[in-house]
């Protein structure tokens, strides 16, 4: 199986970018497609050519802004949705929390959690607990998984690959990093942030084994030749 996890980024050209990813994602070998940042049910339908099954919660606005698109048969899905703690935030307004997907015996685990507006992941930053309060509601469902069951737990998960507080979901969970030891971005750089971390992550276990990379890194061309970036993320690709 190929799979994709992509932070689509709901500000700015938003119709156009998606319409560009659409036709990418089309001609793509991905078998399953993770999104985030898809905000709204018509912007998910300008991604679902050629995806026969699709899972995404919410009849207008799309809870937690997650969807994901399969090629293959998804026998069950279900939307969890993470507690509203912390510092008042615009982000209450998504209502984050994880879509979990099943296809045959393989679970996915399609997740964004909270941003930390301090950009500092320290154990006890006012975020960072937000943060692992959320981790604590993915270990929860992984608990109710089964430690044999193959999962893959991916998407924006807003924390450094050498978070300690990821660190330790990674471990109590039984988690591999599909990209441990790759010191890559995953969030565009910018000048104001030259030197961002990887925010995007792909994890395993029961017995998976999965081969990522980074994609959708350059600029793709509209229709009338603007030249625009799909997004402030780059995607995760991985044969798994």
């Amino acid at each position: 199986m190929r799979l994709l996890t992509f932070n689509a980024l709901f500000t700015g050209d938003v119709r156009v970018r998606l319409r560009a990813l659409g036709e990418i994602l089309r001609a793509s070998d991905f078998d399953v497609v993770c999104l985030q940042e898809v905000m709204y049910r018509p912007h998910a339908n300008l991604l679902r050519r050629e995806f026969p099954h699709s899972a995404c919660a919410g009849a207008v606005v799309l809870k937690g802004g997650l969807v994901v698109l399969s090629r293959r048969p998804i026998e069950r899905w279900r939307f969890v949705r993470f507690p509203m703690s912390g510092p008042v935030r615009p982000e209450f307004l998504m209502r984050k929390g994880a879509l979990v997907v099943e296809i045959g015996e393989l679970v996915i685990v399609n997740t964004h959690l909270s941003a930390n507006r301090d950009d500092d992941w320290s154990p006890d930053n006012r975020y960072t607990r937000v943060e692992r309060a959320e981790l604590d509601v993915l270990a929860r469902l992984l608990a109710d998984i089964g430690p044999d069951r193959p999962v893959v737990v991916t998407g924006d998960l807003n924390l450094p690959r050498d978070a300690s507080v990821l660190r330790d979901f990674r471990t109590a969970a039984g988690l591999a990093d599909a990209m441990a030891g790759d010191p890559r971005p995953t969030y565009r750089p910018t000048p104001q942030w030259p030197h961002p971390p990887a925010f995007d992550h792909l994890l395993v276990r029961g017995g998976i084994t999965a081969h990522a990379d980074l994609v959708l890194q350059d600029e793709v061309v509209l229709p009338g030749g603007r030249r625009v970036f799909l997004s402030d993320h780059y995607g995760v690709a991985a044969d798994i």
